[in-house]
Formats: structure tokens, sequence, C-alpha cells
């Protein structure tokens, strides 16, 4: 990891055309995060979340009605940036580096932080998170979320500290020997605990790099000692080598809900004007993750319905787009799509799952729609004005026009950031 942290420490923009582009892509993803963040804060859970955490943690930065300190109001923002589970992520790492990470580099720029700092703090705790996630494979049962994040974590709290390059080392190297593991047993439940998953991340890193800060220090064999206990990973990790900017093949959401939902959602709007009341059968093939990690049935809660394919195809078919809305309460008491998600029958694509690709087809009667792409594919990225109309479209209604205007000047032109979390 030390290669890594060595060669992104500088920045994304001190390497040349490569650099740039991942500069812009970083610049991205951190507007991206924050509408979602700003979104996630209008929930009562995450304000009440944020009410309690001012107890421990009281502050000068306002968020959701609380007073809080900066490391507290990172640890809120980043469980209310996948509150509505869409906001960024990386298929070769099998989750979202910047959960953690972007709240971050937000909290600094709030507080009046260089903007290059910033955007180069974020991008290199993006390339380490996403090196760890590619080496951390959970076992069945385990969430990704909140594991190995917190190395990313670290990097990008160790680097807007001041810390240099061997500082950074040392806040990596503490988080990895304190590597946390989560379940997805709340999301199977319908109890919305994993969302605090990327809080505990975003704690343990900004403490890894307070610890390296004052020396203390830990042994680089501990994330290869880490994996082999708690995963039972024998032979070294392989990674994207030094050099290489995942950034670039990170992925945005256009929907709302967990990735593997939204090539279903996507063919079943392609099918939304043929259909005609509720029909008989709907019929998803798709791949075997997609049936693994987003199968859940007749979901209850938010989160079970994020993480639920067929909800996604119903809530698509009903309201004509999955986003946040397809998650609210009156969505999930909503009788129509309750009985278009009943119809719903799920079956591998074999095809699919050996080939390793994503994909899904919709059958509704006679009529069929087969998607292996969306917007934010790495062969379909989202542009800078699908990023901003998807800002605007999540934080609008609680910034309003004058500061979603401020916003986007700020991250995607390092314009001064105060207010960047004024919810009016």
């Amino acid at each position: 990891m030390q290669d890594i942290i060595d060669w992104a420490f500088a920045g994304p923009s001190t390497a040349g055309p490569a650099g740039e582009a991942a500069a812009g892509k970083a610049r991205r993803l951190l507007l991206d995060s924050l509408g979602c963040a700003l979104a996630g804060l209008a929930h009562p859970r995450v304000a009440a979340f944020a009410a309690a955490m001012a107890a421990p943690f009281p502050g000068k930065l306002h968020l959701a009605g609380a007073m809080l300190a900066p490391g507290a109001a990172a640890a809120v923002l980043a469980a209310a940036t996948c509150w509505d589970e869409a906001n960024e992520g990386l298929a070769r790492a099998h989750g979202r580096p910047a959960l953690p990470v972007a709240p971050l580099a937000l909290v600094a720029r709030a507080q009046g932080a260089d903007p290059a700092l910033a955007l180069a703090a974020f991008a290199l705790g993006y390339e380490v998170a996403a090196r760890a996630g590619e080496a951390w494979r959970i076992r069945p049962g385990m969430h990704v979320d909140g594991s190995w994040h917190s190395l990313g974590a670290a990097a990008a709290a160790a680097r807007l500290a001041g810390l240099d390059m061997a500082g950074v080392g040392r806040a990596v190297r503490l988080a990895a020997c304190q590597i946390p593991f989560a379940l997805y047993a709340p999301i199977a439940a319908g109890m919305d605990g994993r969302n605090s998953y990327a809080s505990h991340a975003a704690l343990l890193g900004q403490m890894a790099a307070a610890a390296a800060a004052a020396g203390m220090d830990a042994p680089r064999e501990g994330f290869a000692e880490a994996r082999r206990i708690a995963l039972g990973h024998e032979s070294p990790a392989v990674t994207a080598p030094a050099g290489t900017f995942l950034l670039l093949e990170s992925y945005q959401k256009p929907h709302a809900g967990v990735r593997h939902a939204h090539y279903a959602a996507e063919a079943a709007l392609a099918l939304r004007p043929k259909v005609q009341g509720v029909p008989s059968r709907i019929t998803i093939a798709t791949y075997a993750e997609a049936l693994r990690y987003a199968g859940n049935r007749a979901p209850r809660a938010a989160i079970a319905a994020q993480f639920s394919l067929s909800w996604a195809v119903a809530a698509a078919l009903a309201q004509g787009g999955l986003g946040p809305a397809a998650y609210t309460e009156a969505a999930l008491a909503d009788p129509r799509i309750r009985a278009l998600e009943a119809a719903v029958v799920l079956e591998e694509d074999a095809a699919l799952t050996a080939a390793g690709a994503r994909g899904a087809t919709v059958r509704i009667g006679a009529a069929e729609a087969r998607v292996t792409s969306v917007t934010g594919d790495a062969d379909r990225p989202m542009s800078e004005d699908e990023t901003v109309a998807k800002f605007r479209a999540y934080a609008g209604p609680v910034l309003g026009p004058d500061g979603t205007r401020r916003a986007i000047a700020a991250l995607l032109h390092d314009a001064p950031a105060e207010g960047l979390f004024d919810v009016r």
C-alpha cells in the first residue's frame, strides 16, 4: 500500500492528462456525494443521529439542526450519503470507496481548507480505499461498508491534517490493524443500522490519522494478517498498480437503490409504455451476484427495498423513475407497487454470471427489454452536466436555488465553500 500512497500523495493534478481526468472525476464524485448527503440529511433518522452525536462531539459545524465537531460532522455525512443508496461505487472494489472519504474532504472545504488540498486528500483516500476494497473479499453474510473504507479515510484525514507521506503510511497501517467487518443482517431484517457503518469508518480513519500524528505506528503486514485471520485469505492480494487511477473506473448512479437493480429498472422503464394495470407475471433474469445481494422480496422498510430487484422494477413501473421517492413510507404502502412487486419472478441469467457481466432482461407478457449498461458504467460515464442535473434534483429541495449554485461553484470551480451544508 505504501507505493500507492507515495504515488498518489501529490494529488492527481500533477500526473499529466490521466491525472487531469482523475481530478475532474474527483470533483464530480465530491459533488455527487454532497448531493446524496444533503438529501439524506432531510430524513428524520439522520437528523436524530446528528443530534445524538452532538452530545459527545459538540462543535461549530451546523448540520441537520445540530452543532457538531468536524469529525462528528463527517461521520453524520457518511451515514447521510448512503441513506438513499444513490452514491458512487467501484465494481472492482465491490463497494463505495468515497463513502467515508468524501465527507472528510467536504467538511474540510466547509471549514475553509484549500480546494487543492481537499481534492488531493480525497483522491488519495479514494485510491487507497479502492485497492483495499480489491483485496478485502468478504465472506457470505458480511457487508462491505465500514470495513476497508477506513484505510482510505485514514489516508485522507492524515493528508488533510498536514502529515507527510510517512505519516499517511502510519495512519493507513494503524487502520489496517483494526479493520472491522460488518454484517448484511440489518438489511435482511429491514433495519437501517447498516447506514451507520460508513460513520464508523470515517471516525476510525480520523482516529488513525490522529494516532499517526502522535507518532504511533503499526506493522506493514497488518492488512495481510487481517485478511488471513478474518477472511481466510492465504494468497497475496492482487490490486491495481500505482499509476492507475481507479477514480476513473468509478461509477455514479443514475437511480437510487443498489446498483445491481439498475439494469432491471432501466429495462422496466423501457417497457413501461406497454404495461397496462398489473401484469400476472414480470420476469427478471439477471446475474447471480444481483440475486444474492438484491433478492429481498416484499420489503417492508426502505433499506430492504433499496436492496430489492423486484421492488426496483415495481417502483419504476409505477412511478416512471427510481429515485428516493421509491423508498418513502407512501411508496412502501402503495397497493399498486405492492401488487407489481408480488408479480415478479426472479431468474438467473447463467450467461451473464459465467461472463462476469452485468445486465438484466425483463419480460412482461410478450414484451421484453434487455439492458447491459446504464449511465455511469465504464462505457457510459456520467458527464458533468448529468452530475449537475442529479445534484440539483437531490440537493435543490434542501439547499434552494442560491445554495445549490454556490455548492456547484465551490466543488467544480473552487469557489468559497462556506454554507456548504446550510439546509434552508
